[in-house]
């Protein structure tokens, strides 16, 4: 994990070099591909999932380690072959998790917030699960166990198999010649995303185009279909951790409320956005059916709170950063303690961010839990031995977002109304 945690510390500045480089070439380009408060969204959301893959928040049902010690049939050495064959694998392994995902209701749920964002740009591809707490498909890798994929290629390949899927999440690129033959490309991935009926549920591979192509899941982008993007049952929210979780309670409330035994038990499993016949009379949920007169979501920000949700993203990506670069020095315990308090914290700012009072709440909670942690730490995790002064600014920062948060909820919306 220790491992992870590097690779992510030098991962992460390259992802963020990279939405600004789109966004500066959007702008010459005379396009516009960004809106504030959604990117501010889906980079939080890559923080979340950051945190979690930190912690280790994940149930392994039969692990790929056991498999290969217990079912390998042949011994491999290190060759580059080997690594190319680890690679495809993965891929392969990754297209059908990833087609589950997309067809099974219950699976939707680990996927949902990779196609919350309405809008299509590099960003959004940090928009990552953290509901995916049981590993689920341990299956599809056990053809690679079989023939002997060691674990230690498998950690390498599968990091890069997954950042190589950053770079394909843009409107700026058109076709790409051959290429669209082979691989996935951004025209492939904009399908995906897109929740006009001609484009849903297709292009599900991550890097071999060929896998739709085979399976039946492949559709190119059309010159007379603009792709609309985010998902056919609205989120509404910016609060990435509430996205992760709100299918999942539409079908605990829906197994709930059906009387039918038999649906309150096949919901789970039956195809994505299924609901008994009952429930979805007596509760109805607004399911877009005019993809091209949807309006976005948009909490209208003021430029205070815009700029505001701005320094709240980077100084929570600066203390998670610290965090990476200091992994190694803080027993599991602590590190989780300081993981928790940035849940609260990234809970606390993307609920301002929708206008939501809970963020109040959550803001006390943040200020408790980070002056708890400075008091038992006897300072912010060895901070002050950085820089001096270091737990002081946290405290300031920590009361400053309390009293930006009672501003922003309770004055300025007063102010707006008043002048309206």
């Amino acid at each position: 994990m220790e491992t992870y945690a590097m690779a992510l510390s030098y991962a992460i500045p390259g992802f963020i070099m990279l939405v600004v480089i789109e966004s500066i070439a959007a702008r010459i380009m005379g396009r516009s591909v960004n809106k504030g408060m959604d990117v501010i969204s889906s980079l939080s959301s890559g923080m979340t999932n950051t945190l979690k893959s930190l912690l280790g928040l994940s149930i392994v049902i039969l692990s790929y380690d056991w498999m290969v010690s217990n079912w390998a049939i042949f011994e491999i050495q290190s060759t580059l072959w080997l690594y190319i064959v680890a690679f495809i694998g993965i891929d392969f392994a990754s297209y059908w998790s990833h087609r589950f995902n997309h067809v099974v209701n219950v699976f939707w749920n680990r996927h949902i917030v990779h196609h919350s964002s309405e809008e299509f740009n590099l960003s959004c591809a940090l928009r990552q699960s953290i509901s995916g707490i049981v590993e689920i498909y341990f299956f599809l890798y056990i053809p690679m166990a079989i023939i002997g994929i060691p674990t230690q290629v498998l950690a390498i390949v599968a990091p890069l198999h997954l950042f190589a899927q950053f770079w394909y999440h843009t409107r700026l690129i058109n076709r790409m010649g051959i290429l669209e033959h082979i691989i996935v490309t951004p025209s492939h991935h904009r399908v995906h995303h897109a929740i006009n009926k001609e484009y849903i549920d297709k292009n599900l591979a991550a890097i071999f185009i060929i896998w739709d192509k085979l399976f039946g899941t492949f559709q190119e982008e059309l010159k007379d279909v603009t792709p609309i993007y985010g998902t056919l049952k609205p989120v509404q929210t910016w609060n990435p951790i509430v996205i992760n979780f709100m299918h999942l309670w539409g079908l605990i409330m829906d197994a709930w409320r059906t009387k039918s035994w038999w649906d309150k038990l096949r919901i789970w499993f039956m195809p994505t956005g299924w609901r008994p016949d009952d429930v979805k009379e007596k509760y109805p949920v607004v399911i877009t059916e005019d993809v091209y007169n949807r309006p976005k979501y948009d909490t209208n920000p003021s430029k205070s709170i815009l700029y505001w949700s701005w320094f709240q993203l980077l100084v929570n990506n600066i203390l998670m950063y610290y965090a990476l670069v200091s992994f190694g020095k803080f027993d599991y315990f602590y590190l989780a303690l300081y993981m928790g308090f940035l849940f609260i914290s990234i809970f606390a700012f993307t609920s301002l961010m929708d206008g939501h009072k809970m963020a109040l709440f959550f803001e006390v909670m943040k200020l408790v839990s980070g002056v708890s942690l400075i008091y038992l730490m006897d300072g912010w995790y060895g901070l002050d031995e950085v820089m001096f002064g270091a737990s002081y600014l946290i405290i300031v920062y920590l009361v400053a977002s309390l009293l930006a948060t009672v501003y922003f909820l309770y004055l300025e919306r007063k102010q707006s109304i008043q002048t309206a």
